[in-house]
């Protein structure tokens, strides 16, 4: 299973960065395998991890703050494994070549 998250002090003002870097600290430490970007993080996991790590997320911060947004994609795909990077191989292969990560 693939879920895609973020996790957002709401009322905070533009910054969040240290806010999101307890959230990576957790998704990091969780092992289980992950990629980060500009607007969320990708996790690879069964239900019960990967939805332990966003509970995880979603109540760190909201020891410290009145009202968090939590966004959740889910792609679950019976019987595929390593699919974060099958997909970028998958497309490579179609596009003939690599593409920017």
């Amino acid at each position: 299973m693939l879920v895609e998250f973020s996790v957002a002090p709401m009322g905070k003002g533009e910054s969040i960065s240290k806010d999101v870097a307890r959230i990576i600290d957790i998704i990091d430490k969780s092992g289980l395998p992950y990629q980060t970007h500009a607007m969320g993080t990708l996790i690879e996991g069964s239900w019960d991890e990967c939805f332990a790590v966003i509970k995880k997320c979603h109540d760190a911060l909201r020891k410290t703050n009145a009202r968090v947004y939590t966004r959740i994609a889910i792609d679950d795909r019976k019987g595929k494994k390593n699919a974060m990077q099958r997909k970028l191989l998958s497309v490579e292969q179609k596009l003939g070549r690599p593409f920017q990560k």
